[in-house]
């Protein structure tokens, strides 16, 4: 079975955290041992694992983001005018594959997973698919 987390971003460029989300539907599962995918279906956003301790590390990825694909640049052409929303998610990634054991996300003491919203607010899906193992 396929999950899917319907998320709500607020702000152009946002981390948001899913771990939680994933927990709970890893309960529902059922599942003790096996691996969680996380999937990302747009260009626009992606999906990465971060430090959840300290909300200043999320600032401080999206602020060097921006520096590096800035939002407005002479050479891009791309008509709807988001190529830097395009950039960051290339970046991130669309997916990230979690080991489950004991019935618990593999995740170290301080990671979370998050959804990474460049090109927002918007309305998002998150896709969830869980594997025996």
């Amino acid at each position: 079975m396929i999950h899917t987390l319907h998320l709500h971003t607020k702000q152009r460029d946002e981390m948001i955290e899913i771990t939680r989300l994933i927990h709970d539907l890893l309960k529902q599962e059922q599942l003790e041992e096996g691996l969680a995918v996380i999937y990302c279906p747009h260009t626009t956003a992606g999906i990465t694992i971060q430090e959840n301790a300290d909300p200043d590390v999320r600032h401080d990825v999206l602020m060097r983001l921006d520096e590096v694909y800035p939002w407005t640049h002479p050479k891009y052409r791309h008509a709807e005018g988001n190529t830097a929303s395009h950039l960051k998610a290339i970046t991130t990634g669309s997916s990230q594959t979690v080991l489950v054991a004991g019935s618990r996300l593999v995740l170290g003491r301080w990671q979370g997973i998050y959804f990474c919203e460049f090109d927002g607010p918007r309305e998002r899906s998150c896709l969830v698919k869980f594997i025996r193992g």
